[in-house]
């Protein structure tokens, strides 16, 4: 993940004005759009959880997820855990920043064409399939199929992180194919919480919901540009999706779905029109006309915020906060389980543990790599060059680490001990594991990038 641009351009400028900037927020800014280091944050946040519910301290974890607190909005009044409030509150956010990705990927990116949507398609699909079979081969029939969707999501912070890790050996094209079956993967693991693990409907909360998500649209269609606006009615709509009984996260994806992912105003109609204005604000400045020169200043600053598209803003204000505070902390939260011998024993022979960790492990990879050759093979799809079949084998097992999504699943699929203390425990050791493997298959195959070029994948196959 680069810096955007916009960032960049307003941290430079910020940085021709003061030493401090220049020499303190360009280093910080780049680190903290760095994947890698994203990817650090929630595995520091996922290890503290771990320490401290293993430490003396076990006892202060618990009590600090369980401590209630209350909200009241007029008559409505929401009592929930810590725990809940991360777990429905906070985690929107991340769902905005995946609803952003899925919306960017669908206008900008590979799924905006039926071709080169093919084949991340069929990746994501097979990607789904065969470890919800895999997991439920080991638990159909008893109580934990209800976990059939925790292997089913891919984690694209850590994949992605993962990738970046490896620096130059990674093609430009492979981590495209891994973000856009990620992305398909979002939307089958979005679809799969709204329609499996919704309990309990109310049609008058849910219809609320529609009308705030119409009056989002609306106030797009009137071309409104009130950040306030949009704000109020995305609070609303997931206060209404909350307590309609769908997960309230799936207010993130709507809301994102529904943000603009195109420029009001196209930048070479701005540069025109921003020529006169400066030529205007020239006269005012050589005329000693204060008010005016400022309300060209004022005119200029709004034309400006007109030239980059409203997903992108919503994006690159809301994704290092969710990558530095909501992840870490979501991860802090829903890590923490006791990892005593005992405990340890138990997972490995429940059939929770096994289905996770065959569907994580094996299930993934079969599935992405599986689904992809049929795909080529069908014709349907080609491989992006110079993308082979190694590189989609390694992707395929990176797609294994499950993490974020997998233990919010795995929170509304098991709501007490042991099967949530099962399923965490398979989470966190598949996680791993298909981390570690992927990036040791890929950096032993694939081989540095020359100068000026991506490498030449050498693994069996031939790039398309």
């Amino acid at each position: 993940m680069r810096v955007p641009p916009r960032t960049q351009g307003k941290t430079q400028a910020r940085a021709d004005a003061s030493a401090v900037s220049r020499r303190l927020v360009l280093p910080v800014q780049r680190y903290i759009h760095a994947e890698e280091a994203a990817g650090l944050m929630l595995a520091i946040g996922a290890a503290i959880g771990l320490i401290w519910a293993n430490s003396p301290w076990a006892r202060s974890y618990e009590a600090l997820l369980h401590k209630h607190m209350a909200v009241h909005l007029g008559p409505l009044a929401l009592d929930k855990s810590l725990h809940h409030w991360i777990n429905d509150g906070l985690m929107s956010l991340f769902f905005v920043v995946v609803g952003l990705e899925i919306k960017r990927e669908m206008v900008h990116g590979q799924l905006r064409h039926i071709r080169g949507a093919a084949l991340p398609l069929f990746a994501a699909i097979g990607g789904m399939v065969v470890p919800a079979a895999a997991y439920l081969l080991f638990n159909a029939g008893t109580d934990g199929a209800r976990g059939w969707g925790i292997p089913v999501a891919t984690d694209i912070a850590f994949a992605l992180g993962a990738l970046a890790v490896l620096g130059d050996r990674v093609p430009h094209a492979l981590r495209i194919f891994l973000l856009a079956f990620a992305t398909v993967d979002d939307i089958g693991g979005i679809l799969v919480i709204a329609l499996f693990y919704t309990e309990h409907l109310s049609w008058t909360w849910a219809a609320g919901a529609a009308v705030c998500a119409l009056a989002v649209f609306v106030l797009r269609r009137l071309n409104v540009q009130s950040t306030g606006a949009y704000g109020l009615l995305g609070v609303l709509l997931w206060l209404a999706v909350l307590q309609s009984g769908v997960h309230a996260t799936i207010a993130g994806v709507v809301f994102a779905l529904l943000t603009p992912a195109r420029r009001p105003t196209a930048q070479r109609d701005y540069l025109a029109t921003s020529e006169r204005l400066i030529q205007r604000l020239r006269d005012a400045l050589n005329r000693s006309e204060d008010d005016e020169a400022a309300a060209l200043l004022g005119e200029i600053e709004e034309r400006t915020r007109a030239t980059e598209e409203p997903a992108d803003r919503l994006d690159r204000h809301l994704r290092p906060w969710v990558s530095y505070l909501v992840l870490p902390v979501f991860a802090l939260a829903n890590a923490g389980v006791p990892l005593s011998w005992e405990a340890i024993s138990r997972a490995g022979a429940s059939p929770i543990t096994q289905g996770i960790v065959t569907g994580l492990l094996i299930g993934k990879a079969a599935g992405i790599l599986g689904a992809s050759w049929l795909a080529v093979r069908m014709g349907v799809a080609s491989l992006p060059t110079p993308v082979s079949w190694t590189g989609v084998a390694g992707a395929s097992v990176l797609a294994g680490i499950g993490f974020t999504v997998s233990l919010f699943i795995a929170g509304l699929a098991f709501e007490g001990e042991p099967q949530l203390d099962d399923a965490r425990i398979a989470i966190l050791g598949a996680s791993a594991l298909a981390a570690v493997a992927g990036m040791a298959f890929l950096r032993w195959r694939l081989p540095r990038m020359p100068a000026g070029g991506d490498p030449l994948d050498t693994g069996a196959g031939t790039a398309c």
